[in-house]
């Protein structure tokens, strides 16, 4: 096939001696890795294949029962030729100059096509309708076979997922047309640079590619993320606590406790000024208290939920409480931080503890019998694979999990930067979420173990005395104090039927808001950016089902942290002077946001 004709820039010569670096670089780089990947295969011996995660068998399950259906496969077969021959017919009359309606069309929120060229040449027209048929009816055929089993299902549909994005013609050189373009623009030197930026992320990656998401250089802790100011005033072997500086007068007379997940850090709720939670809460005068979770290594290996919820938790509550003299504080919880936030109110609640006055979950699961495609890598043999792993070391490594929410939105955070780094060789760009997004954390062995197990495999948390933490049986029915719970509608990680369900769970009935967008996008959603908005029921109302609820829920323009504001406000008693960490009872280790944050994986040595 001849080479496509795009209209390109001039091109320019490149400077010689940057082509000789480049080379130098290149060869080094790929030198010294190929040495080093046939010494540590030379010292693991053969190693004999393994289908830990279930993907083999599941589609060799698919595969009995579809060759089972003759007739469905042939129907599949006959419309896909069908559409083939519309795509034909589409481009002969694209040749004679008319303009026919496509034969298939990408979502408009599909990134991947949005270059012009996708649409105005011919060529590229065609490579892209082709490709979105043929993926189109692969997935149709795939996810519709009969009789197989609802694990299985997911898996088959999950990986054929990604088998179908890793194929795009957007992730190959000369069926992108901007890779095309920038190719005969730079004289090849995009796909050089790109090999050494590939060589450069599997060379950091230890062996392993680890894709370079944004500059990590251009962000530094406390200097432009994690700035509002504060101190930590408590500390142990689990956490420190930071408390913010006030920027009010007066403040509310209950303190704020977030409890964050420890998947993540928690400055995704101070990244900026401008988009900060934190910051915006404490503006709202609130003494707002945040955990800093350590980031554990070996020496955490026998720390489990339960010192979450001791050391962590009951630890930062008796800091709060002793540092401003209350009786009762506020509570929020993000995402996995939220199911902690629960176990411990249930906890408190069969204790008789009532210093935990109201309680917010951010995108919080509470019942795990629908927890989406996560599902697809938590079984039996997967939770027995990461055991094995997790036992030889004390941890699970905050790579593995990284990548697995990174699956999740493939083309979003895998392939479009495979497509910037490494075919238009380009370097990533500066960006405070993907900073956050590649700040990885490990996870205790034993925590972990517990957590997939009793949570995810047995469901056992919506169970009342499902669980035991620290010597009591968990009842989330006993919660019976005012509750907010806010969701997001295209979260992947806790998606938001399956939150609605845990909100079902507690024994008062919360206030529950779903928000637009996703896991981050939607919480990280400040009232100045005017996005998304949210959905919410005023009689207060929680149905069995949750489209009945979203049935009656009424759209709301703007952020949904107004709407907590306000939430908030109302179970607050009044105000007191504000709170300066400084002069409070416990005194000053370090200024926020603290050492524990610190901690980068991708920058210890090695």
């Amino acid at each position: 096939m001849a080479a496509p004709q795009t209209e390109t820039p001039k091109a320019e010569l490149p400077d010689p001696q940057e082509v000789a670096r480049t080379y130098a670089e290149v060869a080094q780089r790929a030198s010294k890795l190929l040495t080093e990947h046939m010494q540590r295969e030379s010292k693991r011996g053969i190693q004999p294949p393994s289908d830990e995660l279930g993907v083999a068998q599941a589609f060799l399950d698919m595969m009995k029962k579809l060759l089972a259906d003759p007739y469905r496969l042939a129907t599949a077969q006959m419309n896909l030729v069908w559409d083939y021959f519309s795509l034909w017919q589409h481009s002969m009359q694209r040749l004679w100059g008319l303009s026919p309606t496509p034969v298939a069309a990408p979502d408009k929120s599909d990134k991947r096509f949005k270059h012009e060229d996708w649409q105005d040449h011919f060529l590229f027209d065609f490579i892209k309708q082709s490709y979105l048929i043929t993926a189109r009816h692969i997935h149709d055929t795939v996810s519709s076979v009969d009789g197989l089993d609802e694990e299985s299902q997911q898996k088959v549909n999950f990986y054929t997922r990604q088998y179908i994005d890793a194929l795009a013609p957007s992730n190959f050189a000369f069926t992108n047309p901007e890779v095309f373009q920038e190719t005969m623009r730079s004289h090849g030197q995009n796909l050089i640079k790109g090999f050494n930026n590939l060589l450069r992320d599997v060379e950091e990656g230890d062996g392993k590619l680890r894709i370079r998401m944004t500059d990590t250089s251009a962000f530094e802790l406390g200097k432009n993320v994690a700035t509002t100011p504060g101190k930590v005033v408590f500390q142990n072997d689990m956490m420190q606590l930071l408390q913010y500086t006030p920027s009010t007068a007066k403040v509310n007379t209950r303190p704020l406790l977030i409890v964050p997940p420890w998947i993540n850090k928690y400055y995704v709720l101070d990244l900026r000024d401008k988009n900060s939670f934190i910051k915006w809460a404490v503006d709202q005068g609130n003494t707002v208290f945040v955990i800093s979770w350590v980031n554990p290594d070996a020496r955490h290996a026998e720390k489990s939920f339960d010192s979450y919820l001791s050391e962590g938790v009951l630890a930062a509550l008796d800091a709060v409480i002793e540092q401003t003299g209350v009786k009762e504080v506020n509570a929020a919880g993000y995402c996995l931080g939220g199911t902690l936030l629960a176990s411990t109110l249930a906890y408190m609640a069969a204790k008789k503890d009532k210093r935990i006055a109201s309680a917010t979950f951010f995108t919080t699961l509470l019942d795990f019998s629908q927890p989406g495609e996560l599902g697809v890598f938590i079984d039996e043999p997967q939770v027995q694979g990461l055991e094995k792993k997790m036992a030889a070391r004390g941890y699970l490594e905050g790579s593995e999990m990284a990548t697995t929410f990174n699956m999740l939105r493939a083309n979003d955070l895998i392939w479009s930067f495979v497509v910037n780094n490494y075919l238009m060789g380009k370097d990533p760009f500066p960006f405070d979420l993907l900073y956050w997004n590649s700040d990885s954390t490990r996870l205790p062995a034993k925590m972990h173990s517990f957590y997939l197990r009793k949570m995810y495999l047995e469901n056992a948390l919506s169970e009342p005395g499902g669980i035991e933490l620290c010597g009591v049986k968990i009842d989330l029915s006993k919660i019976n104090v005012p509750c907010y719970f806010i969701s997001t509608i295209e979260d992947h990680i806790a998606p938001w039927k399956s939150t609605y369900l845990g909100a079902l769970r507690l024994g008062k009935t919360p206030r529950f808001v779903l928000g637009g967008s996703g896991h981050i996008a939607g919480i990280v959603n400040p009232p100045v950016a005017n996005k998304y908005g949210f959905w919410v029921r005023e009689d207060g109302k929680l149905p069995d089902n949750s489209e009945d609820w979203l049935k009656d829920a009424s759209h709301q323009a703007g952020s949904w942290w107004t709407d907590w504001q306000a939430w908030a406000q109302a179970q607050d008693p009044g105000q007191v002077a504000a709170r300066d960490p400084a002069t409070g009872k416990l005194p000053v280790l370090e200024d926020a946001p603290g050492s524990y944050v610190k901690a980068r994986l991708d920058k210890a040595p090695r």
